[in-house]
């Protein structure tokens, strides 16, 4: 798509640059050195240099290569140190590969461009934009600052349009943060380089956990490598190395845009010292700091920094006992190894076991292992204090273990206390040599007597009272029908069977239960007037519960959405948490009767405006395009950041829901999938979804991956573009559908016939043929070929990724995999053109 792009003037002749190039030797960027800013119609050149205001860093073009065919990038790295550190690289993804014709300008959109020969390697994307009056025009410059932060401003005024500490590459500096929240925008994090002379991205990156800012990890690609300690504060000082160094500081923080950043750095008198965080091409996050008497990089903190203390090296319930001059796995306490001779050659990945099975006897106790880093997986239960923590994990006989801290300073959420307990396996724990803190495992005290009583002694007590407790129920149940008590009890009866389920099932489910009686005030008694909607499934109703407005899904008995679906969505949804995905409220179950309350959103669904021709104008282009992106990043969200990995295997139109401020939501979970952590994918023979979105392998084979709903949303892509739907023949002559449709303007380089005329007016050419571009990558027919969703969120977000050509969609192609599960036969050569959408 670089080439569609507008081209950057070009205001140097080639010979002139080679000229340029010449006097002013590479390897001495401060020959040629500038001042710190980057100004409009002053271009960048190989040769010259930004030089920060107290000379601390140095911005301009660099080589590490030593091959004939050398690839340049633009960086940023310390000035005056020798021993040259780069800190921040613009474009990793695509170096420079003709020096003599690249440059580094301002343009007059207010943004960083790298162009070499015209063509647009890298540009900075301002997020915000320049308003003035029609008379006048206001530039934008750069500014190289002395915390090493590449900052554009308009020119006079403070506005920050776009900043590198925005877009960390490998290294974290002081005062540099480091988002580690996804409320509003996505995770950041560290990206290593490939090797020691290659800065494009490698496969080691560094940030918080998804589901929790209390730890950090490190990734290889997307397999956990090593974890922090979790914090037992929320502002650390020194960290683990304040033996080495004790001005060292790191804290968290909430940002002006609620979301919550990690910084570490230095207090003000220490301001003199140099120091950075990495993470190295090999793994290692380091806290280096130079030592001028050594003229070198020394570290104050390495991790990992032995195999021993990498991520679950030692197993299940084993830990890495770094105490010691050698660090080594031991099993914990009341443990012993699973397979000894594996243990003996010193093979851990097995792990430990129980000695002795917990019997949850209401005597149990908890044996203390101090100077702990706490395992992984673990349940934070807010506003406990320690007494209450402990009874927490003694009260529910699934919590194994679990670990108790006072914040020294109260949490950004207002908590100033720390309870963690884990009801599976104890996994990635160390024995610390310092700044470890108590984990509490729980065990069983019984008296000698207790251990000697015969077994029929303890099961037929324990059968007589279970037979008793399930008739106290029915009982209750008869007796108090229709009662709000009654259906709380047989709600969470219903809810109690999917346990199985990839541990979905939480039975302290933290969702209200709403009566039949409530719920049918609230919507006039299920009134005509109200009706928001409907299906197969039901009917959904707008309502108004106390001062809120509500929607109400009513399934009928006959629906194919039926109990499963029901349950799938009751429990699933609730443990969600976006801004792109619709918030359930409460359910109801009485008799028949099985109903789900949301939130009301007042705009409806997206295909209510962008299937309806006097009202898709309300759509324009920087809406549909901020539709495009919240999708995206409620998908990823589903994909990788939420704990539980979901594919939603219904996503249309229809099933996305906009808020007063057009703000998309991702809606319907009763058909979603929940994968494994390590599942790839899966045969199913029950399809279900809506024929048009679903990808040729699901819809012909039942094979459900990740992929999928990748397929399904370059489906829905290219519909809010076009204002087509996927099943729209009428204004498309001899096209079957709108991906057919699209690629015969792909191929004949007219993508531009393909944009809804009603946004045409508002559009930006560049956005919009890029988003068609992906949309076209996303529905292509073979999966391993479609970019997962991280990759396009990041390409939504940035132009400056190159898009690969995408192949022809299952339309035209004949079919090139082959994906054969044992005893079924392969499905081949067959077209979806035929499937209308339902």
């Amino acid at each position: 798509m670089a080439s569609k792009m507008s081209m950057v003037p070009m205001h140097f002749t080639p010979i002139c640059a080679t000229l340029l190039f010449l006097s002013c030797s590479f390897s001495s960027m401060h020959l040629c050195a500038s001042s710190d800013h980057l100004v409009p119609g002053k271009p960048l050149t190989p040769g010259n240099t930004l030089v920060s205001d107290d000379g601390t860093f140095a911005l301009g073009f660099f080589s590490l290569s030593n091959s004939t065919e050398k690839h340049y990038y633009v960086g940023i790295w310390y000035n005056n140190i020798p021993q040259r550190a780069f800190v921040w690289v613009a474009n990793r993804v695509m170096p420079i590969t003709n020096l003599s014709f690249a440059m580094l300008a301002v343009t007059s959109s207010s943004n960083i461009v790298l162009s070499e020969e015209g063509r647009i390697l890298w540009r900075s994307n301002s997020s915000r934009s320049i308003s003035s009056s029609p008379a006048t025009t206001i530039s934008a410059e750069g500014t190289l600052e002395n915390t090493g932060n590449f900052i554009l401003r308009p020119l006079g005024n403070s506005t920050i349009l776009w900043q590198s500490f925005d877009h960390p590459a490998d290294t974290l500096l002081p005062g540099m943060n480091l988002r580690i929240s996804h409320k509003m925008h996505p995770l950041q994090h560290l990206i290593s380089w490939k090797g020691p002379r290659d800065p494009s991205p490698g496969p080691f990156s560094y940030g918080a956990d998804p589901d929790s800012f209390l730890q950090r990890f490190i990734w290889n690609n997307t397999m956990p490598h090593r974890r922090s300690p979790v914090w037992t504060s929320y502002f650390l000082l020194g960290s683990y190395t304040d033996n080495l160094h004790p001005t060292i500081y790191m804290a968290v923080h909430r940002g002006d845009d609620d979301e919550v950043y990690m910084s570490f750095g230095i207090p003000i008198d220490s301001l003199s010292l140099l120091i950075r965080m990495e993470i190295s091409y090999s793994g290692k996050v380091n806290i280096l700091s130079w030592n001028s008497n050594m003229s070198a990089w020394t570290a104050l903190y390495t991790q990992p920094a032995h195999r021993c203390n990498g991520y679950a090296y030692c197993g299940p319930y084993g830990y890495c006992d770094n105490s010691g001059t050698a660090p080594t796995c031991k099993c914990i306490d009341g443990f012993e190894p699973k397979d000894d001779e594996d243990w003996i050659n010193g093979r851990f990945l097995e792990g430990c076991h129980r000695k002795k099975a917990l019997r949850c006897s209401g005597k149990d106790g908890f044996l203390t292992l101090p100077g702990m880093k706490i395992p992984d997986h673990f349940l934070l239960i807010r506003n406990k204090s320690f007494d209450e923590c402990t009874v927490e994990c003694l009260s529910n006989c699934s919590c194994v273990a679990y670990a108790y801290a006072n914040m020294s300073t109260r949490a950004i959420d207002g908590d100033d206390t720390r309870c963690l307990i884990w009801t599976g396996m104890l996994i990635d724990t160390e024995k610390c040599s310092e700044r470890g803190e108590n984990l509490y495992i729980r065990t069983n005290k019984l008296s000698g007597s207790m251990r000697a009583t015969n077994i029929l002694e303890i099961v037929l007590p324990v059968l007589a009272a279970l037979l008793a407790f399930i008739c106290t129920v029915f009982i209750w149940i008869c007796w108090f029908r229709g009662k709000q008590g009654s259906k709380k009890i047989l709600t969470m009866l219903m809810l109690g069977d999917m346990d199985s389920n990839h541990e979905l099932a939480d039975r302290k489910l933290d969702l209200p239960l709403i009566s039949f009686r409530e719920i049918s005030i609230a919507t006039h008694n299920f009134s005509d007037s109200g009706i928001l909607g409907g299906g197969g499934f039901g009917t959904v109703y707008k309502g108004t519960l106390g001062d809120q407005e509500i929607a109400v899904k009513r399934l009928c008995s006959g629906s194919g959405q039926g109990l499963v679906e029901f349950k799938n969505e009751v429990v699933l949804i609730a443990k969600l948490q976006h801004r792109n995905l619709v918030k359930l409220l409460g359910c109801c179950i009485d008799g028949d009767e099985r109903l789900l309350i949301y939130e009301y959103l007042s705009n409806k669904s997206l295909d209510a405006f962008l299937f309806n021709a006097a009202r898709k104008s309300l759509l324009d282009w920087p809406t549909r395009f901020q539709i495009i992106k919240g999708v995206a990043r409620g998908l990823l969200y589903l994909h990788q950041d939420s704990r539980l990995k979901i594919i939603h295997r219904d996503l249309k139109a229809s099933n996305v829901l906009l808020d007063a401020e057009m703000r998309p939501k991702i809606s319907d979970f009763g058909t979603a999938r929940i994968f494994g952590i390590d599942e790839q994918q899966s045969n199913t023979n029950r399809v279900v979804g809506t024929y048009g979105y679903m990808s040729p392998e699901y819809a012909l084979e039942g094979i459900v991956s990740l992929k999928s709903d990748v397929y399904s949303f370059g489906v829905l892509l290219l519909e809010v573009v076009s204002g087509l739907k996927i099943s729209a023949t009428s204004p498309i002559t001899g096209s079957p559908n709108l991906i057919a449709y699209a690629w015969g303007l792909w191929k004949d380089g007219n993508l531009r016939d393909l944009v809804d005329p009603s946004i045409v007016e508002s559009c930006s050419p560049d956005e919009i043929l890029r988003c068609i571009h992906i949309g076209l990558l996303l529905v292509q027919d073979n999966p391993n070929a479609r970019p997962l969703m991280p990759w396009v969120v990041s390409s939504l977000d940035n132009n400056g990724i190159e898009l690969p050509q995408p192949s022809e969609p299952s339309y035209f192609a004949r079919r090139s995999y082959r994906i054969v599960e044992a005893g079924e036969s392969s499905v081949s050569n067959m077209s979806l053109g035929t499937l209308e959408g339902r």
